[in-house]
């Protein structure tokens, strides 16, 4: 089972409160400080999310076709999830709506972070 990642930042000043103010519409909240100078996030259920300065000291880059992707148990929260991180100054790399045959309810939503990480948010089922 996944239950952690990290996404490296090159403004991580400004990554924190970005975060700090999506990750709780997934049940995240700030956990510890890294000692990059970036923050790790955690969920009661022990999911963790990080954003930190890359361990080599390089500057961070966005891996060309990874995506971190929030399962939530509605479709409004998904589209309340991507709504908050453009509202934050990411990028929106698709609007919240259905994927694929209508049957499946294969909801999703797609954003880019404040360095070009990419996301996903998402919703399988009937609504």
């Amino acid at each position: 089972m996944l239950n952690y990642v990290t996404v490296g930042s090159n403004r991580l000043e400004e990554a924190k409160p970005f975060y700090d103010a999506l990750l709780v519409l997934a049940g995240m909240t700030p956990m510890v400080e890294h000692p990059s100078g970036g923050r790790v996030y955690a969920a009661p259920d022990q999911r963790m999310f990080a954003v930190v300065g890359p361990f080599d000291g390089e500057a961070a880059t966005v891996g060309n076709g990874a995506m971190i992707g929030f399962t939530f148990d509605t479709r409004a929260k998904v589209a309340d999830f991507h709504a908050k991180a453009v509202a934050l100054g990411g990028t929106c790399e698709g609007a919240p709506g259905l994927r694929g045959p209508e049957e499946i309810g294969a909801y999703f939503a797609y954003f880019r972070d404040l360095d070009g990480n990419k996301f996903c948010a998402y919703r399988i089922g009937a609504e």
